[in-house]
């Protein structure tokens, strides 16, 4: 969980998971978007995968990236839980059984 919310906290990084909302975008695509040097993107983007926010696909050299909300589910309702609020890990165990 604590690498997910480390990788949350850059600007660049929650607005690179903004654009692969809408679906999954080369790093060169996304790249373009930003006013930074391609080894400081290259850096956002090994933080986001590393988190396992985003899956990145080699396809003919070039490399796709894709969102993966399943992990930013799973560490928000893990803090909510430990935070005791509703919508947390247990509170959805108990709703799923």
């Amino acid at each position: 969980m604590t690498s997910v919310f480390d990788a949350l906290s850059h600007p660049i990084r929650r607005e690179v998971l903004e654009l692969l909302k809408s679906g999954g975008k080369s790093a060169g695509e996304l790249a373009d978007r930003f006013d930074v040097s391609k080894p400081t993107m290259s850096g956002h983007f090994a933080k986001l995968k590393a988190a396992g926010l985003i899956l990145g696909d080699n396809r003919g050299g070039t490399i796709i990236y894709t969102l993966n909300m399943s992990t930013l589910e799973e560490a928000l309702h893990g803090f909510m839980g430990r935070m005791g609020m509703a919508g947390g890990r247990d509170e959805q165990e108990e709703f799923e059984r």
